[in-house]
């Protein structure tokens, strides 16, 4: 076959179709950015907080949702946008904006210890909390840190309450102290947890990812996913039986959306079909979430029942 062969498939995808079975089925496994309406409005958020002059009360964000929704995906991108960079000439590196995830638990050691780590200057755990602390200030300040994001941020749950608490005064002193936006992301009870803290809520503005709904925005997804999946035959994603099915496995959420497309495509290149139709959700070989696969299978226990 010759690439205009594949004219259902946009023009930068369609020599991907060319390749064999092997080479094609590591494309589709292969991690990639698929920017979302959702995505696109939190990085120019993101963008218009870089941006923000230094001053005594920096505002902050809280990114939050459903695990799986996409926030570690679109804060990677971001971080893609704004890499650190390495001055040959003063020996120096700069980082517009470190990213770092919570540990485990909300243990201030911890905290410092893993700002150190993102920072890629991991310090001896041997030294003072005291001593981390006065590290992570001097480097974020010699590299020109201008954000500071924290991912998983609902882990601080895992803490006791003292331990929370003594959390939420290490964001709140980051804050005031660099002078920078501060944007945590995490799940809804992570939310929870900043309301607790009266200052904390009044500083943090909230952006909720939402879920997947049958709307035009889920539509607009399927029908790029038909445009750049390197299958050999048109596959028709935007129609109201896919779009129904495709949210009723599952849930609307984005991960397991792009984990179900992922299997249906893989399937239609091993099978020969080399398209995805309303079937290939149906089929036996469909591996879905273990949450999804509880819940559909729910669903049929009881369709039979009420049968």
């Amino acid at each position: 076959m010759v690439l205009s062969d594949y004219q259902h498939l946009l023009p930068a995808y369609r020599s991907h179709a060319a390749l064999g079975d092997t080479e094609r089925i590591a494309w589709i496994r292969a991690d990639r950015w698929l920017e979302t309406a959702q995505a696109r409005a939190v990085l120019a958020r993101l963008e218009d907080l870089l941006s923000y002059p230094a001053r005594d009360r920096m505002p902050c964000l809280l990114l939050y949702g459903d695990t799986g929704i996409g926030k570690t995906k679109i804060i990677r991108k971001f971080l893609r946008n704004h890499p650190a960079c390495f001055d040959r000439g003063t020996g120096i590196t700069s980082m517009p904006v470190v990213a770092m995830q919570m540990p485990p638990e909300p243990l201030e050691r911890d905290v410092y210890g893993g700002l150190l780590t993102a920072l890629g200057a991991p310090g001896p755990m041997t030294d003072s909390t005291y001593r981390l602390k006065e590290v992570c200030r001097s480097l974020l300040r010699s590299m020109g840190a201008r954000m500071l994001i924290i991912d998983e941020i609902h882990s601080m749950l895992a803490g006791s309450f003292r331990q929370q608490r003594i959390f939420l005064n290490i964001i709140r002193f980051l804050a005031n102290d660099l002078r920078v936006p501060l944007i945590c992301a995490g799940t809804e009870a992570a939310r929870h947890a900043l309301l607790t803290d009266p200052q904390l809520a009044e500083r943090f503005e909230a952006f909720h990812l939402e879920r997947w709904t049958d709307d035009f925005q889920v539509s607009q997804l399927l029908t790029s996913l038909s445009g750049i999946l390197p299958l050999r035959r048109p596959s028709d994603l935007a129609t109201t039986a896919v779009r129904r099915k495709v949210l009723d496995l599952t849930d609307g959420m984005t991960s397991r959306i792009f984990g179900l497309m992922e299997t249906v495509a893989v399937e239609a290149v091993r099978s020969g079909s080399e398209c995805i139709t309303i079937d290939s959700f149906d089929g036996d070989n469909l591996v879905l979430p273990l949450v999804s696969m509880t819940r559909h299978m729910e669903k049929g226990l009881q369709h039979r029942a009420s049968r």
